[in-house]
């Protein structure tokens, strides 16, 4: 139990990047004391180690190196006491990453860490990160007195661009480490490791439901010496025999990773003042009757521990009132995902308001430090929505000007740059521009740039309405929430944003919003064709059947609903049985929550 003096002394190694928050709020909540590494002593306190971390492989290691942790983080593992790495916390113990050119890592693992490829022999275009959902197989069979840390046929959440791939240099020492494996389409990775006293997960246990907090118990609660060793160097050891391929048959097929389901929160202030949820016909979330006030569809808190309990495998609120006066000092949401991160042991983005602000006293906030008081709150990714759309309409007037496109000044681009990728998503709220198609030279009417998102009546694989045949339409970006329009339309953003460093794209539709009649299928392959980075579907949900058209028709990585889910007219469990009855891989836990 938590304050029993006779338990070791756990320590927690932050460098300053990204949610770490959430790993303390995991340990608190299975009844564990920690306290942080604060300085080179505190090395020599701790019985166990714990260091996670997202971001780039060279902030990592540089980020090490300044603030003095790297030489006694190294001595601390080569001293055989026990090693507990997440993420970048894992790949730091390798020699070097493709991610960055000449840095070095601790060198623990002498093998280099890679990126994955987009193009995938025999799947064709996969996204990149690697993102969601995925399983992991032990590398080797288990000694018979092995205590097992990660249990079979559970999926934990994965978010990364760089791997230790198979194949990409000396396997002999890589597969000395190598406790399971994992695959991403073509691509066979090390997913975590296990020798002597390291233990490290490519994945986010803290972030990977009742599976991952198990595991996390089980090295918690493992004596100091079951999980110590011997000083460094180890003593060297036969190549193990790999079992090279996933042996659950039903995982044979696809990339690997799970359709996955966010639950998606729309939060706003009532005309009382309080945070509610709250979701509308087309985005107005006013009842028609009860004087006409801000529909109220539960507290933000609550239901996301609600659909964590439910299965969700993402939770993402998105402000839709942005601040009230200041982007830092009178925020409310960031108290709300605060004490969700205390509940929810899932993945939670947060959207609205992140972008350069100037408070009521003249104190200027960047985007990065906004970003990062979410991150530091709990939250996973942080959503940009207008403020995309302004950004890539300002990148394509500097291109045709002959000036350079990017100037490393955006949001996407500062917090990409010190986060990753990974913890950037931008949201479209696009909607269509139509054009009568019996209407002779009609053509002629539709601007030639935004040409490449045509869709017609006749050609669209969308449920069409009646009045919709004759018709043919692009897809038209805008800002403030469906309420203004600009001249750029989605593939021109999607393509933007990627180039900004954008990691993933949430894709709603202002004419699909709150019809329950189907994704619009034609929208989402549009983007999820432009770009090589993940695709959540949204907008439209009204039965599970709509889920599985959109992974299979469009071949997005996630799907998001609100409304529905919110009013329980489809539980998210209902979506994930339907799913997995017609063959499509989904997370169902064995485990409580």
């Amino acid at each position: 139990m938590a304050g029993d003096s006779s338990r070791p002394k756990l320590y927690i190694l932050d460098y300053g990047a990204g949610n770490v928050r959430s790993l303390a709020n995991s340990i608190t909540k299975l009844g564990f004391d920690f306290e942080w590494i604060k300085d080179e002593s505190d090395f020599d306190k701790a019985d166990k180690l714990v260091f996670p971390g997202v971001g780039s492989f060279y902030k990592a290691a540089h980020g090490l190196e300044e603030i003095g942790m790297a030489a006694p983080l190294k001595r601390y593992i080569q001293s055989g006491k026990p090693y507990f790495g997440i993420c970048i916390g894992m790949q730091v113990l390798f020699e070097s990453s493709e991610e960055t050119e000449g840095a070095k890592g601790l060198g623990i693992i002498p093998y280099p860490i890679s990126k994955f490829d987009a193009n995938d022999a025999g799947h064709g275009k996969k996204s990149v990160p690697h993102m969601g959902w995925n399983g992991a197989w032990r590398a080797t069979a288990p000694a018979a007195d092995e205590q097992s840390l990660l249990l079979p046929n559970e999926d934990y959440y994965f978010v990364h661009s760089f791997a230790a791939l198979r194949g990409k240099g000396d396997e002999s020492e890589l597969l000395k480490y190598a406790y399971t494996l994992s695959r991403y389409g073509n691509e066979t990775f090390v997913s975590s490791i296990r020798r002597g006293n390291v233990f490290a997960t490519q994945f986010h246990p803290e972030k990977s439901g009742p599976a991952g907090l198990d595991l996390l118990r089980r090295w918690l609660e493992a004596p100091v010496a079951a999980v110590s060793s011997a000083p460094h160097p180890l003593p060297a050891v036969p190549a193990p025999q790999l079992i090279a391929a996933d042996p659950r048959p039903a995982r044979a097929q696809g990339t690997g990773l799970t359709s996955r389901i966010v639950a998606c929160l729309d939060v706003r202030s009532n005309d009382q003042g309080d945070l509610v949820v709250t979701k509308g016909d087309q985005y107005d979330v006013r009842e028609k009757e009860d004087g006409g006030n801000v529909r109220n569809l539960g507290k933000p808190v609550s239901l996301a521990s609600k659909y964590y309990q439910a299965g969700a495998d993402e939770v993402c609120f998105l402000n839709i009132t942005s601040f009230r006066s200041s982007a830092l000092q009178d925020q409310p949401m960031l108290d709300v995902v605060r004490a969700s991160a205390e509940t929810v042991f899932v993945p939670l983005t947060v959207g609205g308001g992140i972008k350069d602000t100037v408070d009521p006293d003249g104190t200027a906030r960047s985007a990065l430090e906004v970003a990062g008081a979410y991150f530091r709150a709990g939250a996973d990714k942080v959503s940009i929505g207008s403020e995309a759309v302004i950004n890539v309409q300002d990148l394509l007037e500097r291109e045709a000007r002959g000036e350079p496109a990017l100037t490393g000044k955006t949001g996407i681009e500062t917090i990409s740059k010190a986060y990753g990728a990974q913890a950037v998503v931008v949201s479209f709220d696009p909607k269509r521009v139509y054009y009568d198609t019996t209407v002779p030279n009609w053509i002629e009417q539709v601007p030639e740039a935004h040409r490449a998102c045509l869709v017609t009546g006749e050609t669209s694989t969308t449920r069409t309405k009646p009045e919709e045949q004759g018709k043919a339409w692009w897809y038209q970006s805008t800002i403030s929430g469906g309420r203004d329009v600009r001249d750029i339309d989605v593939i021109q953003l999607a393509k933007g944003v990627e180039r900004l460093g954008a990691g993933e794209l949430l894709i709603n539709s202002v004419d699909r919003d709150g019809s329950g009649k189907g994704f619009d299928l034609d929208l989402i392959r549009l983007i999820r064709d432009a770009v090589s980075i993940p695709v959540v579907a949204s907008s439209g949900a009204g039965s599970p059947g709509d889920f599985e058209e959109v992974f299979v028709k469009t071949g997005a990585e996630a799907a998001l609903a609100a409304g529905i889910f919110h009013r329980d007219e489809v539980g998210i469990d209902d979506v994930k049985a339907s799913l997995e009855k017609d063959g499509l891989p989904v997370r169902r836990t064995a485990l409580a929550v």
